[in-house]
């Protein structure tokens, strides 16, 4: 009987409200401490359309607070956020207050602390409006970088980058291998004759047309090219010749593919949140065949999927000593690991219903007559 009773006391001083308050709707924020402090905040609703299951949107409000989806689970305490577009998750435990979530934030492979708050309408931090939406420029425009500035990178910086951020064209750490193949879509092994410092000598460039509106990714292009030329002195003659190339065609069953609702005159954005981790946004096949061959594979990529639209997805896997030579060495991933991610072709068949196969084709060689260090600014 004492037990009994002891039991029942125990039972009756639990408050109801540590049941009930575990409601995760709101406004929740937190310091991530990456290279820089990043203030990241979740705001958590129901979905009405899904019988009032749990959505989220983050906004990582030192790196513009544009909001970005997320799908959210919970079971008791345990919260787990996963944002596929930048290949991110969070995982946490909701205290018996429901007023934190002592957490870890994991993006390509790298653990974070990050621990939320839930705000108060007084505490919420104010996220940045986004910038305005430029009109396109004309389609028959002929724009040219009508300021640029080149500069030799810093001798510690580390990847790479080619971005467009309103209307200027940024590059970071990129060397005139980088900016040839970006700007006429090319591997390093359809460039031949380049003098010896083509790869190892790296600038960061920042410029801006000389036309208002957006440029379209041709035009952007071109832009690249008129830039190389003038100020890089880059001239070249093409050849054909039969080299070793991945071909990226349609799986047995079809493509897994979600089409962009993206403007498909917009600029496409693909880009690593780490290696082996891809986000791709507005593109098509042939953006994507052109990031595998720049950045990932040592051979060409040429597109034979005859897939017309531009596509939104991620794809995740683990690279092997052949791929990201230009990133340097790197670790390898257990192979045992419980998380750990298929192989470059296994990913691409079974998240993508694609596939890489190797083959030979005639391709298009550019012999390098004329490239010279960069004129100054």
């Amino acid at each position: 009987m004492k037990k009994l009773m002891l039991s029942i006391f125990a039972f009756a001083v639990l408050p109801a409200s540590v049941l009930l308050s575990q409601d995760l709707t709101g406004t929740w924020q937190g310091t991530l401490q990456a290279d820089r402090e990043l203030r990241i905040v979740f705001k958590i609703s129901k979905d009405e359309a899904k019988s009032g299951a749990l959505k989220a949107m983050m906004h990582s409000i030192d790196q513009g607070g544009q909001g970005t989806g997320a799908t959210i689970t919970q079971q008791g305490s345990a919260v787990k956020v996963t944002i596929a577009g930048i290949g991110g998750k969070y995982e946490g435990k909701l205290n018996a207050e429901a007023n934190s979530i002592d957490g870890t934030w994991t993006q390509a492979d790298a653990p974070l602390p990050l621990n939320l708050k839930r705000a108060t309408a007084e505490t919420t931090w104010a996220i940045p409006e986004p910038p305005p939406t430029l009109a396109p420029m004309p389609k028959d425009a002929n724009p040219v970088f009508e300021v640029a500035t080149i500069k030799p990178s810093k001798p510690e910086a580390k990847g790479k980058a080619i971005t467009v951020r309103g209307r200027r064209f940024i590059t970071i750490n990129t060397s005139p291998n980088d900016l040839i193949t970006f700007a006429y879509g090319l591997h390093a092994r359809q460039i031949s004759g380049a003098p010896a410092w083509f790869e190892s000598e790296k600038y960061d460039i920042e410029a801006q047309p000389d036309l208002a509106g957006m440029p379209n990714e041709k035009q952007l292009k071109s832009m690249l090219q008129k830039l190389l030329a003038e100020r890089f002195q880059f001239a070249f003659h093409r050849e054909k010749k039969p080299l070793s190339v991945y071909a990226i065609v349609l799986g047995k069953s079809g493509s897994k593919l979600t089409k962009s609702e993206a403007d498909p005159n917009s600029l496409p954005g693909l880009g690593f949140r780490g290696l082996g981790l891809l986000t791709v946004r507005n593109a098509s096949m042939a953006d994507f065949a052109g990031v595998m061959q720049t950045m990932v594979l040592d051979r060409p990529v040429v597109d034979q999927t005859e897939l017309p639209a531009k596509y939104d997805f991620t794809l995740e896997w683990t690279p092997d000593e052949f791929q990201f030579t230009s990133f340097g060495p790197r670790p390898p991933r257990p192979a045992d690991s419980i998380d750990s991610r298929p192989d470059l072709f296994a990913a691409i068949q079974e998240q993508l219903g694609l596939k890489l196969e190797s083959t030979k084709a005639p391709v298009e060689v550019f012999v390098v007559d004329k490239l010279e260090k960069p004129s100054g600014n």
